[in-house]
């Protein structure tokens, strides 16, 4: 066959030498660049006022634990105790410090979106804090995304006031 000036060569025909290899096959470029695209955040800081960090985790847990509480007698005990125990985890990270200002004032309006009943904007605090701050929510968020979706499936009112008539027992069938 003949190809046409231009055209690649066909199976078999001897690879066109370039002289040296594509820089794409190069070892990544090392430098000042790399390590300021490792410091974890590529937004500015002074979109998250650090004024305002000062949220007392009770602002934040106590709610939370509220919700939970109203979720009791309609969720699985296990489902329930999960976000417990993930509950806690987010306790113990916020008493030691564990927790940066942009997370725990994202937390802080991730409840208050709750207790107007947003669950669209608590769920996208919820989304912002996963993509944000992995490292940091990884091991309790997840419980709080779960949390939402039960509060969210609640009827209307059963998460204003926790019942303590029923603790474990299945909604009733009509």
């Amino acid at each position: 066959r003949v190809f046409p000036p231009g055209a690649p060569p066909g199976p078999g025909a001897p690879a066109a030498s370039t002289g040296s290899p594509p820089a794409a096959l190069g070892p990544p470029p090392l430098g000042p660049v790399n390590a300021a695209l490792r410091t974890g955040s590529a937004r500015p800081t002074a979109e998250e006022p650090a004024e305002d960090c000062s949220v007392p985790a009770d602002a934040v847990l106590i709610p939370l634990r509220e919700a939970l509480d109203a979720c009791r007698p309609t969720v699985q005990k296990q489902v329930c105790e999960d976000i417990g125990r993930r509950l806690t985890v987010l306790g113990d990270m916020w008493a030691q410090g564990k927790l940066s200002a942009p997370v725990r004032k994202r937390m802080s309006l991730l409840v208050q979106e709750l207790e107007r009943r947003s669950w669209d904007a608590a769920d996208e605090i919820h989304r912002s804090l996963m993509v944000d701050h992995v490292n940091e929510v990884s091991q309790w968020l997840v419980g709080v995304k779960r949390l939402i979706a039960e509060i969210r499936n609640l009827p209307t009112g059963e998460h204003a006031e926790p019942r303590d008539d029923k603790t474990e027992s299945v909604p009733d069938q009509e």
